[in-house]
């Protein structure tokens, strides 16, 4: 952690990267965000690029349940076109996985519907546009090892979580010490 700031993984698209599967970016603009950013502790990951999955590419949904049953070997990561996707959402997700580690995160933010980011929601696998409860891979595994994940709903909630880790109380002002 530079600074003792805790750091926050974030979906690249959140951030303005066109990476989505349309080529789209899926920016948010929120004061938490921005100055996360201005303090350095956002670590910026697209999973499905990050896969090896181009941009742009065919949509994929997961079929069979969410992301832990992908993780777990009894659903897959299938494209609109037929294509199984699943080691590439696998290897993104171990990606992630990979720069927690290294930064030490413990909160991220991602893109909520997403079948690498969704955090409560994803689409059926059935291409018809119907949303259920559960969670992407990225998500499911980052949960697995303890990193609190938040979608882009819930950024008020992902920065008490980074307070919380920095000894910050949730008004914003650094906790007291006593140096003496």
């Amino acid at each position: 952690m530079s600074g003792g700031r805790a750091k926050v993984l974030v979906s690249a698209c959140l951030l303005g990267e066109r990476v989505r599967y349309d080529a789209r970016a899926a920016a948010v603009r929120d004061g938490h965000l921005e100055r996360w950013l201005r303090e350095g502790r956002v670590v910026a990951i697209c999973p499905e690029v990050a896969g090896g999955l181009p941009v742009p590419r065919p949509p994929c949904e997961i079929q069979g349940g969410s992301g832990a049953d992908v993780l777990a070997g009894r659903a897959r990561v299938v494209s609109q076109l037929g294509d199984d996707e699943t080691a590439a959402f696998r290897a993104g997700a171990e990606r992630a996985l990979e720069l927690a580690r290294i930064h030490g995160i413990r909160v991220a933010v991602l893109k909520e519907r997403s079948p690498s980011c969704g955090s409560a929601q994803i689409y059926d696998g059935s291409f018809a546009g119907r949303r259920i409860a559960g969670e992407g891979v990225t998500a499911a595994l980052l949960r697995q090892h303890r990193v609190r994940v938040f979608s882009e709903e819930q950024l008020e909630e992902a920065d008490e979580a980074l307070r919380a880790l920095d000894g910050q109380p949730a008004g914003g002002a650094p906790a007291s010490r006593d140096d003496g």
